[in-house]
């Protein structure tokens, strides 16, 4: 016999007792199941039962019942002040709440580009009347399990916290602090400075260069105008952005009537009694609001060309680095998300699909979409072709992003704008059919995560004042014909393409020779004929 003094061994030993005791019950419950499985199976004289039988014995669940348009459904108060808040239930303990405002990159005309950036790194920092510190906010949340962030875009500033249900009165409370009291320190700003700093070099290092070929595409579709204003701040603003021009930013923008009150996860009558409480005869720390000085512009799309010759040989060195790629990015008008036409354009997207080369298969990756089958599968020395969708409240963009060895760039080229003239034919039933059972998919997927009911919310409701529920989307989707699609591509293809080209360009085929491509009947490439090579 053995005898054991230290505590620690001892628990080990009993823990181990309990661990085989807790095997025997389950085996004993495993037999028991597999003896119950033989019962009902095949063999021995046991009849089959089909899986969409009940089994004998068993008796019949009853679930919970809940009314689906009650679910759905999305409630909305506009306040006196012109504060739109909008709910969206959904069961759990934890709940997403925030602020967006009708402000981003798009309306920095008047000012230095990069004040919605500068803005984003500054939120959720100390404010005027509770919080000395952002660590002070992190804790207050940390006692409702909850975080924070600040998102930006060309034309929302989303402030977000997801938290316990039962400290709403405090989050709502700590949003209003954080958009409407930032006291916006200098050795805050200069903090955000060198982080500005940083995401601007690591923009142009990292090896995914889809981030700035977003930058570079928007730059040459809406040359100079809204959209395409940068998103990101510039060097040269850097240094030019301070208190003073931030207050005058925050004075235009930051008013009730451009801003919304979005929670998932409340109940609507409790988040409108907080808004009320902590957003409704609330003074800002910048004064009242001067909504006369909004920039109004509607977008222009130009079209053009915007290159950055770069040396790529160095971006992703280690044991396994990248390959020296050259990266092209074409893109066309599409239409604004509040036009009927943006379901239509939503499916093309879909449709067109596409991906890395090296990607896996499986159910719903999308490897019979058009860009994996008609340029993916055939041409191996092709590293990439995507299609992505932009869509604005005024504009859309439709591009298709690929990359390649710089000696193949024009062949790439050519055959990218072989697939937008493609686009113009007639879609097959089944591959229109799978575009739209997996646009449905990925959109119901999507939704069920609390944050992105959130955003959809919040997004909707600040865009049109009111939300498309997801069955409607769904239905709106399933009456897309193919002769919408090709209706929206014959209409896009009228405009000028823009062009983002990033790597070595040498072999980059003119602007011209594109447009003259994407106006042609096959997509070719004009010819060229060297006398030398």
């Amino acid at each position: 016999m053995l005898a054991y003094t230290d505590t620690g061994n001892l628990d080990f030993w009993t823990s181990r007792l309990w661990h085989h005791q807790w095997l025997a019950s389950g085996a004993s419950f495993i037999m028991f199941g597999i003896a119950a499985y033989r019962k009902c199976s095949s063999g021995s004289g046991y009849p089959n039962i089909s899986l969409s039988a009940p089994l004998p014995g068993i008796p019949k669940p009853v679930f919970a019942a809940v009314d689906s348009h009650e679910q759905c459904e999305t409630k909305i108060t506009t306040l006196e002040n012109g504060l739109k808040v909008a709910s969206q239930n959904k069961f759990g303990q934890f709940c997403t709440v925030g602020i967006l405002v009708n402000s981003g990159s798009r309306h920095e005309t008047k000012y230095p580009s990069g004040i919605a950036h500068f803005l984003e790194k500054l939120a959720f920092s100390s404010t005027d009347t509770f919080y000395g510190s952002k660590d002070e906010i992190l804790l207050t949340l940390e006692k409702h399990g909850g975080i924070c962030d600040c998102q930006t875009s060309r034309d929302t500033t989303m402030y977000a916290v997801s938290a316990e249900v039962k400290g709403l009165d405090t989050v709502v409370s700590l949003l209003s602090d954080a958009v409407l009291q930032p006291r916006l320190l200098d050795e805050e700003i200069e903090m955000t400075r060198m982080a500005v700093r940083f995401e601007l070099e690591d923009l142009s290092m990292r090896p995914d260069p889809e981030p700035l070929l977003t930058e570079m595409i928007h730059a040459a579709a809406y040359r100079g105008n809204t959209v395409g204003l940068p998103r990101f701040c510039p060097v040269e603003s850097v240094e030019k952005i301070d208190k003073k021009l931030l207050h005058m930013y925050l004075q235009s923008y930051y008013c009730p009537e451009r801003m919304v009150l979005a929670g998932v996860g409340i109940e609507h009558e409790q988040l409108v009694a907080c808004a009320r409480k902590y957003l409704l005869n609330v003074k800002p720390v910048w004064g009242a609001s001067t909504p006369t000085n909004v920039d109004l512009s509607v977008a222009q799309y130009t079209g053009g060309i915007v290159r950055m010759d770069k040396d790529m040989s160095d971006v992703s060195l280690g044991p396994t680095p990248i390959p020296e790629l050259t990266h092209i990015m074409i893109g066309l008008e599409s239409c604004s998300f509040l036009e009927d036409d943006f379901i239509p354009f939503a499916v093309l997207n879909m449709m067109m699909g596409g991906g890395g080369s090296f990607s896996a298969g499986g159910p719903g990756k999308g490897m019979f979409t058009r860009l994996y089958l008609n340029v993916l599968n055939r041409h191996h020395w092709m590293y990439n072709a995507t299609s992505y969708h932009h869509s604005y409240e005024d504009t859309g963009l439709l591009c298709i992003h690929a990359s390649a060895d710089p000696r193949q760039v024009r062949e790439m080229v050519e055959i990218l704008t072989r697939e937008f003239i493609q686009m113009a034919g007639t879609a097959g039933e089944m591959e229109l059919e799978r575009a739209k059972t997996q646009l449905k998919s990925m959109l119901m997927m999507n939704l069920e995560s609390r944050p992105v009911i959130f955003e959809d919310v919040g997004r909707q409701v600040l865009a049109t004042g009111k939300r498309k529920l997801p069955h409607e989307l769904c239905d709106l989707i399933s009456n897309v014909t193919a002769s919408d699609i090709k209706r929206v591509t014959t209409k896009m293809l009228c405009s000028k393409p823009a062009v983002a080209a990033l790597g070595d360009l040498t072999e980059m085929p003119s602007y011209e020779h594109i447009q003259a491509a994407l106006s042609s009947k096959d997509g070719h490439l004009p010819r060229m004929y060297r006398l030398f090579r």
